[in-house]
């Protein structure tokens, strides 16, 4: 009977925690390691990796080495390999090998999404389906597409609103294929419209359909540049907005405000806010110091793990 008294006890405070603005304390009962995993984006080695200093298949293998068991793949660093079922073999021999998570592949320089015809988004989705069955194959869970659109950004509400309903048409039929492969689309903040948080928000929801969500990045917030000038959005906000449907985060150590400034990422404010949407999956990190790429990621993973010791 205490033990039950107790755990309703904890489970009240908890709840309260939330309601008041203070989601570290409703942590309080999970184990650090069962807060967040921590991931891998392929995309912090591109340096070594457009430079032939580094094999696309030994990524898992360092990985391990470096202390993170989950990796996210890169399209274009075996853009030709999507339908090699021998590259793709070893490609999951060798991550299973070292224990490592085939989390999600990001898919890149497939077409767009939000393109002007039903016939132009018809082939952009025709393009991803290789990566939606290589992605199965490798036991991710989700592919991450882009939302560009034919409407390049601009502060018209009208070009807002049509270049969401495009790219929302495109999701929901992309989605439509995936969803039979027990594969997630998820849409990355990558400039333009999308690295508006409302923007983005408002166009996974249009797209109504289970397997689409987001992947959420810290620092991907900058929209535009203007007579030299970066237009951004507020990096805590967009996040905030984006995570109800976030199946994923990527983490770079930089965000932005809304006006244009950008600045060193405040990790334990980012992770509770991350958390206080109910979020417990991986936070992929994606940054690589030029010359110093594993030194830097070692050190994130390190921050990373500092963070969530102290939030749970």
């Amino acid at each position: 009977m205490n033990n039950r008294r107790n755990f309703l006890k904890t489970a009240g405070l908890a709840t309260a925690a939330i309601g008041l603005g203070m989601p570290q304390m409703a942590f309080s009962s999970l184990k650090a390691d069962h807060l967040f995993k921590i991931s891998l984006a392929e995309w912090s080695l591109n340096k070594q990796l457009f430079a032939g200093k580094m094999d696309h298949l030994d990524f898992a293998k360092l990985t391990k080495k470096a202390g993170i068991d989950a990796v996210e793949y890169v399209n274009q660093f075996f853009k030709d390999k999507a339908k090699d079922m021998a590259y793709l073999k070893e490609m999951k021999t060798r991550a299973d090998g070292e224990g490592v998570r085939s989390v999600l592949i990001m898919c890149d320089g497939e077409g767009m999404l939000g393109a002007a015809t039903a016939e132009e988004r018809t082939q952009t989705v025709e393009n991803h389906k290789k990566w939606v069955e290589a992605a199965k194959f490798l036991g991710c869970h989700s592919v991450r597409v882009n939302a560009y659109s034919a409407i390049p950004w601009s502060t018209s509400e009208q070009d807002y609103k049509t270049s969401r309903d495009y790219a929302s048409a495109g999701l929901h039929e992309l989605c439509e294929f995936a969803d039979d492969y027990d594969i997630n689309v998820l849409i990355e903040n990558h400039g333009g419209f999308s690295s508006n948080g409302k923007w983005l928000a408002e166009m996974i929801n249009n797209a109504d359909h289970q397997r689409a969500g987001t992947l959420p990045d810290f620092g991907n917030f900058q929209i535009s540049k203007k007579d030299g000038k970066a237009i951004s959005y507020d990096s805590y906000r967009g996040i905030d907005e984006l995570m109800p449907k976030a199946k994923g985060v990527s983490l770079k150590p930089v965000v932005w405000d809304d006006q244009g400034n950008e600045s060193p990422l405040d990790y334990t404010k980012m992770m509770k806010l991350v958390l206080s949407h109910d979020f417990h999956e991986y936070v992929g990190i994606e940054h690589g110091d030029k010359d110093r790429e594993w030194e830097s990621i070692i050190e994130i993973r390190e921050k990373l793990e500092e963070v969530r010791n102290s939030l749970a």
